[in-house]
């Protein structure tokens, strides 16, 4: 493994403009304070998101997943995310009310480009609201308010890089170690893997929602 020289660290930013150059116009003028109509397609066709927060404990990255147009844009500076059932960490959520600071990044199957939103947050708990996500007659817990504040398309290079959406790129499941396996290796044994990979497949079908 390659060893690594700090003399080469970049530790200011007027290092790393000289690294990199300016921005080129198009990365400037593609960014709005709002859901321009054009990016609003992008939010209604995404099943998938990654929802990125900051707290005094740390960092979160939180993948969101659903039919396609989860998130519903309430308006052009509003968009609203349903919390669906998880293990109840509640990572994200606890660093929303501590920092409100949000970034969304949407990915739609099949598509090199993907659309960022840097906005701020909300955890809202309306009967009405809560109501209105409802699948299969069950609510979210709650529903992320959040606030615009800055939407662009990024562009394509690095799914064309990662090849994500090559079937012929995909791996099989077992080339990895199982959720069991982890657990059972991380919790010294307290956790029976086998017996956790041979429930799970029911219970994500019954947990869902």
């Amino acid at each position: 493994m390659t060893e690594i020289d700090h003399r080469y660290q970049v530790s200011d930013i007027a290092a790393l403009e000289a690294l990199y150059g300016a921005p080129i116009a198009a990365s400037i003028r593609k960014e709005a304070d709002h859901v321009h109509p054009l990016y609003r397609k992008f939010i209604e066709a995404s099943p998938f998101a990654v929802l990125a927060t900051s707290g005094p404990e740390g960092l979160d990255a939180s993948p969101r997943g659903d039919p396609a147009g989860f998130v519903q844009v309430h308006d052009e500076k509003t968009l609203l995310l349903p919390d669906r059932r998880g293990n109840n960490r509640i990572d994200s959520l606890r660093n929303i009310i501590r920092d409100p600071r949000v970034a969304l990044i949407f990915l739609i199957p099949g598509m090199g480009e993907t659309l960022r939103v840097n906005g701020r947050a909300a955890i809202q708990t309306d009967p009405a609201l809560l109501a209105s996500f409802a699948i299969d007659e069950k609510p979210p817990r709650s529903v992320l308010v959040v606030h615009v504040d800055a939407v662009y398309f990024q562009c394509s290079r690095a799914i064309l890089r990662s090849q994500l959406w090559n079937p012929e790129r995909h791996i099989e499941r077992t080339a990895l170690p199982s959720a069991g396996a982890i657990l059972e290796a991380l919790s010294q044994s307290d956790i029976d893997g086998r017996s956790y990979d041979a429930n799970l497949p029911e219970r994500l079908k019954s947990s869902l929602y």
